[in-house]
């Protein structure tokens, strides 16, 4: 009989409502306990909710531990479909779209646009199934991200049973002194029971330093008005066969008096907190690893880029647009497969050579710096390594990268030289064993012998490289040999494009 009534009560909303009216209640709940008729009328309050499907942060890179939401591409009450776009998540490297994995309706968007640093695992959507009411989508409870502790939890925790013989300490009471007192002061307050809740500290930082409860004791010796009262100490108390003090006339004092120098708080300048976005944090937290766990090496180099940008001018003849970095790039991957050694990453034992002579470019974006990879360098020509280059470039600075164009890499190239840098010095991306820092070109004056012996000056145009290395992988003597390969590559561009 109870199991049709409560078939009658589920399949029926007036009787669901005689059920929550009074004259029900009264005969159902009166001899039930208040906090089981109440957790009763949830549980019939949920039985009109539609089960859901959840929507979870997903982790869209290797590296990503939150995200933002930038857009959603559904609203709620659309269909979606599998393989639909729901929204974009700005990632720590690039804006990802999620796709969804199931089939259903959007019935409730829990995280908005323009929701920041959302952790992985959170509740950001729910679906339901197709001919359900969405409206009516049940709304789970645990959308919070780690539960907390309540405070009648933290009330009704149990003490422990054993309790230890350590000496009991007396507690610091807030308020009973302004100041910080050294060691030293603390011990001669707490032998001759001296009050310093009236005095002024002369330490630094507002510090009551041994000269000040010197001269406190001083005063009580000499027969002061002082109060002596203990001082509420957060150390253990003193057995009772501690010697005390010697008077202060027997005490060696300095030749000159120490110097003390009133306390003065810092003035708190205005400033504006800025909230560092996913990139930012992920920026910081692998230049932090690189700089503490690798360790760097330097070595630079002067290239003459003359011959390359006498190439460059015949080419722009033809309407062949490459750059001075895309010779670099490809200079540095000839360099590499010439020098299989240098082409090496770091697996956490030991190194281990690529196959492949993958580029890591760096590229400045309103983000902050990501590093497109140019796949295969050394088998492509210039005019192909430019065409990439400046495809991988707009994508970074758009947010549109995949995974797959920014992870990775053999070998990183930073060049600052079109802003005017003359040098830098750069840091390794690991698990990588080299980054090459590049600076702009300059016009310098040098002694060159013609071919009848004469010496003469001529005009160079120079540029400097700076090879941030490895050291665990790339000594100095490898590092100067690799800068000396990429010099004679650079300075014989024609040879490049027949390797």
């Amino acid at each position: 009989m109870a199991a049709s009534f409560w078939r009658s009560c589920c399949s029926s909303r007036r009787m669901i409502n005689q059920l929550l009216g009074r004259n029900v209640a009264r005969g159902v709940f009166a001899s039930l306990p208040h906090e089981v008729g109440w957790k009763f009328l949830h549980m019939t309050g949920e039985l009109l909710g539609t089960p859901a499907v959840k929507i979870l942060m997903p982790a869209l890179s290797p590296t990503m531990e939150e995200g933002n939401i930038v857009k959603w591409l559904k609203q709620e009450g659309e269909t979606v479909n599998v393989g639909d776009a729901l929204c974009e998540i700005e990632t720590d490297k690039a804006v990802v779209t999620m796709e969804s994995s199931d089939d259903g309706i959007l019935a409730k968007i829990m995280k908005e646009e323009g929701s920041k640093n959302v952790r992985l695992g959170t509740l950001i959507g729910l679906l339901v199934e197709e001919g359900q009411d969405w409206k009516q989508v049940e709304i789970p409870s645990d959308t919070t991200d780690a539960p907390s502790l309540s405070p009648q939890a933290a009330v009704t925790a149990p003490s422990p049973a054993f309790v230890s013989p350590l000496p009991k300490k007396v507690e610091h009471l807030p308020g009973k002194l302004q100041f910080r007192l050294s060691p030293a002061a603390r011990n001669i307050l707490e032998t001759h029971q001296l009050d310093a809740s009236n005095s002024t500290p002369s330490g630094p930082r507002g510090i009551f330093t041994k000269e000040d409860a010197l001269k406190l004791l001083d005063q009580k010796q000499k027969g002061k008005s002082i109060d002596a009262k203990p001082v509420i100490s957060s150390l253990a108390a003193q057995p009772t066969g501690v010697p005390s003090l010697p008077p202060l006339a027997s005490m060696p004092r300095p030749a000159v008096p120490p110097v003390s120098v009133p306390a003065q708080r810092a003035s708190m300048s205005a400033f504006t907190e800025v909230p560092a976005s996913n990139v930012r944090r992920v920026i910081a937290k692998r230049l932090t690893e690189s700089k503490t766990t690798i360790p760097h090496a330097y070595a630079t180099a002067d290239c003459d880029l003359g011959a390359v940008l006498k190439l460059r001018q015949e080419l722009t003849k033809d309407n062949i647009k490459v750059s001075v970095n895309d010779f670099l790039i490809k200079a540095t991957a000839v360099t590499l497969k010439q020098m299989p050694d240098v082409n090496v990453t770091w697996n956490g034992e030991g190194p281990q050579q690529l196959q492949s002579i993958d580029i890591s470019i760096a590229v400045a974006t309103d983000r902050g710096l990501i590093t497109p990879i140019i796949k295969d360098a050394a088998a492509k020509g210039v005019q192909e390594i430019a065409s990439s280059a400046k495809a991988l470039a707009k994508k970074a600075r758009d947010g549109k990268l995949l995974p797959e164009e920014y992870q990775g890499g053999s070998f990183s190239i930073s060049n600052l030289g079109m802003f005017g840098i003359s040098s830098f010095i750069a840091v390794i991306n690991p698990p990588q064993a080299c980054i090459l820092a590049v600076g702009r070109t300059r016009m310098e004056l040098g002694i060159v012998v013609d071919e009848e012996g004469n010496e003469k000056l001529q005009q160079h145009q120079l540029m400097t490289v700076t090879l941030s290395s490895d050291g665990r992988m790339v000594d100095d003597e490898l590092a100067s040999k690799f800068l000396e390969s990429l010099k004679a590559n650079l300075e014989n561009p024609v040879r490049l494009a027949l390797c």
